[in-house]
């Protein structure tokens, strides 16, 4: 039986309630001050918990339907015991903008990778404790990301998998809130800076050109963090009284995009800049309240779930890496294999494979810079080109609006160079190694052609009531780019896969979601006389199965 429309709502609004009481939850236990937070914050507080409770009980119990309405319901009632019955208005703006991405969350189509690993491995985590060695089974198990375990946590009763995408839709959620938050207490304070703009060109950028959910897979979450993270740094290296809670912001925002891909673990670097002007302003105190956040060691604690499930995975702790791997463990990825993998990801992202093709000598196609001029024509005029006139069109749009000839001598950020510099090193670290705008692209581009801007409009003067109208006319048409867009999309699937959201609101899932749980179970009732501690199988002609202290591990013969 599939949800119906009514049921399908009522989760959704239940879920995302619910993460943002497990956010009341974690910040009330840490000592820190919800009145410093808008819902958007409490909501990634609430995903920066359920990652780190996933990825801890998935070493013991299957996230199945009794562990989740657990979880779901012990959200609710924080929730409800930490209502701020004096701050009504900000909970109807919270419920009032998810109802508007509603809209975006009703889909029939998903993206490939969706059916290829996505769904598969978040169904995993519902079925069964961890197993070791599933990364020889399908690649994408190789690369988990704590999306999946995030969304295995919202495999209810009568919604069951369909909502296996809903993480997707909280990240950008809660970030455009806290975005468009920083956007009108800026406007109520009278503090028109570098944030205001950023904030506001982030807000359009994420829900103008990430307007399509079901695109998102674990990409385009990251990078909606690493824009949110990048203004939190602005933010942080200022080390103004609030420190303590900027670096909490800061911590949880690193953790969760190294979290949604081991790709991202490049962004520690921007640890450098917090830990520079700490030393260059000889502000000790604060490399010790640093150090003493409960939420540094809770990051390094979800950093270890990280490398720990990678290794138990496919015997790396950052897979395709292959001085991370460990081949003399059973379970374990050969290293060839590995670097051959890490190889084909280079290829495809510099133009060299896709669907139907494939370059002829791919090691010396990917080497220094042969190839560029298939890149241009094969990826760059068909994909970043059409973004690229998105962004500058926005930029100038954006520059028009809020351009005056009054300037004033005002206080700047004058710590943005250092932030754009190390931008600018991420910016040719991913053009020469991986230039796909799924692996980082998207962001770097926006944020490049944002912070100038932003900086530039920063010593203008505005009159209140001008600045109010502008930002609320962009706000406005944001949202009805983001309606529309998604309206359309609608309408198209509505056309060529006769869907309709009103009788059956649930995504397209057949039996190809299934075929890697499928191979888990047959492998395991195949061998289940004789996967007893120490004891090896050999009924199955292409796996040994073995199981040691209750976790089942696959190897190959």
């Amino acid at each position: 039986m599939s949800p119906n429309l009514i049921t399908f709502i009522f989760f959704y609004f239940a879920i995302i309630t619910s993460a943002v009481g497990h956010g009341f939850l974690i910040a009330n236990a840490a000592n820190l001050k919800n009145t410093h937070y808008n819902k958007g914050y409490l909501g990634l507080f609430g995903i920066f918990f359920l990652i780190f409770y996933s990825y801890l009980s998935h070493f013991f119990i299957p996230h199945n339907y009794s562990n989740n309405i657990i979880i779901l319901v012990l959200g609710l009632l924080s929730f409800i015991y930490f209502f701020e019955k004096k701050n009504k208005n900000e909970y109807v703006l919270f419920y009032l903008f998810f109802l508007i991405l509603l809209i975006s969350f009703i889909n029939f189509k998903t993206h490939d990778d969706f059916s290829y690993y996505h769904f598969p491995y978040t169904y995993y985590l519902t079925q069964n404790n961890l197993l070791v060695g599933i990364g020889s089974f399908n690649h994408g198990f190789r690369t988990p990301s704590s999306i999946f375990y995030l969304n295995s946590l919202f495999y209810l009763p009568i919604i069951k998998y369909y909502f296996f995408h809903i993480g997707a839709l909280m990240i950008m959620g809660f970030s455009s809130l806290i975005l468009l938050e920083y956007v009108l207490k800026k406007i109520n304070k009278k503090k028109i800076d570098i944030i205001f703009f950023l904030s506001l060109m982030g807000f359009m950028f994420i829900n103008i050109f990430f307007y399509r959910l079901s695109e998102h897979g674990t990409d385009r979450s990251a990078q909606i963090l690493i824009f949110l993270l990048i203004i939190e740094l602005l933010i942080l290296i200022n080390l103004d009284k609030h420190f303590r809670e900027n670096s909490t912001k800061f911590f949880v925002l690193l953790i969760l995009v190294i979290s949604l891909k081991s790709f991202y673990m490049l962004y520690l670097v921007l640890l450098f800049p917090v830990l520079y002007y700490i030393i260059k302003d000889k502000k000790i105190a604060y490399l010790k309240d640093f150090l003493k956040n409960p939420f540094f060691y809770l990051s390094i604690l979800i950093f270890i779930f990280i490398l720990l499930i990678n290794f138990f995975n496919s015997g790396c702790l950052v897979y395709p890496v292959s001085i991370t791997c460990f081949e003399n463990f059973s379970w374990s990825i050969p290293v060839q294999e590995v670097s051959q993998m890490n190889n084909w990801y280079e290829q495809w992202s510099k133009g060299g494979a896709g669907p139907n093709f494939r370059v002829n000598n791919p090691e010396i196609y990917i080497q220094k810079f042969n190839w560029v001029d298939n890149w241009m024509t094969v990826y760059f005029f068909n994909k970043v080109s059409d973004f690229l006139y998105g962004i500058i069109f926005l930029s100038v749009i954006f520059f028009v609006i809020f351009n005056t000839k009054n300037s004033k001598i005002k206080h700047s950020y004058k710590r943005v160079l250092l932030i754009y510099l190390m931008l600018v090193l991420l910016f040719i670290e991913w053009f020469y190694n991986h230039p796909a705008l799924r692996y980082g692209g998207y962001h770097l581009i926006a944020l490049l052609l944002f912070l100038p801007i932003a900086q530039y409009l920063n010593k203008k003067e505005y009159l209140n009531f001008s600045i109010n109208i502008r930002a609320y006319f962009l706000i406005f048409l944001t949202l009805s780019i983001f309606i529309g867009r998604n309206f359309n999309r609608l309408q198209k699937e509505e056309t060529q896969y006769n869907y309709k959201p009103i009788k059956k609101i649930i995504y397209h899932v057949d039996n190809s979601y299934f075929r890697i749980q499928n191979i888990f179970n047959n492998i395991i009732k195949i061998n289940n006389d004789c996967i007893n501690q120490f004891d090896y199988c050999n009924k199955h002609k292409d796996f040994n199965v073995k199981k040691i202290f209750g976790h089942i591990i696959f190897f190959r013969k």
